[in-house]
């Protein structure tokens, strides 16, 4: 009885299985690219190719303005600085500023660092095991004429001359390369030059880029 329950229900389970499925596979179709789609690149789906800076072999200043002076240099000190320290990196003043491989800017301007410098003071009432009386570690006991070294951290406020160079491609106007560095804004007039020559070439170390 058992076994013919069982035969009915495995029949009766094929049966289900072969009738009429009440889902129906349908899609829609795709609709059609718009006209432009055929003449127009999407250049945002590709990495931008990498940049050759060998092409770029002069330059000029952009808009034909010298970069603006300061109380601390004049703007002719910081062009001929500038001037220089392309110069070092191959890059030669335009003799058509119009068709310039690369224009430049400079900005010179001041700006406060907070600067921390740690002393160590010995202190010889602190208690401290050193050397005894007459030279000799503890001598007539630990801690008779003991040091002890206390840290002491001065904070204090500096300003500095921070001198930043932007180059633009000349043609597409597009930022090509960007740097800045910093020195002491002491000294007299002579001192500022050179200090002024070495942020330049700081600033420029690093171009063109690896």
């Amino acid at each position: 009885m058992k076994r013919r329950l069982a035969l009915l229900t495995l029949c009766l389970g094929i049966a289900a299985c072969q009738s009429n499925n009440p889902y129906v596979a349908s899609s829609a179709p795709i609709p059609a690219a718009p006209p432009s789609a055929a003449n127009t690149l999407d250049m945002s789906a590709y990495p931008a190719p990498a940049r050759d800076y060998g092409r770029y072999r002069n330059w000029t200043w952009l808009n034909g303005q010298l970069p603006p002076g300061t109380a601390w240099a004049d703007s002719a000190q910081v062009a001929q600085a500038v001037s220089e320290g392309l110069d070092q990196r191959g890059l030669r003043p335009s003799s058509n500023p119009q068709t310039a491989d690369l224009r430049v800017t400079v900005n010179t301007r001041m700006e406060t660092r907070i600067r921390q410098e740690r002393d160590d003071y010995y202190d010889p009432y602190s208690g401290g095991a050193g050397l005894g009386y007459g030279g000799y570690r503890h001598g007539y006991g630990s801690g008779y004429g003991g040091y002890a070294s206390v840290p002491i951290v001065r904070t204090y406020q500096v300003q500095v001359v921070v001198v930043q160079i932007s180059l633009f491609d000349g043609h597409s106007g597009q930022p090509v390369w960007s740097a800045s560095a910093e020195t002491g804004s002491g000294g007299d007039q002579s001192d500022r030059a050179k200090a002024l020559r070495q942020a330049v070439q700081q600033a420029l170390t690093h171009y063109p880029p690896s």
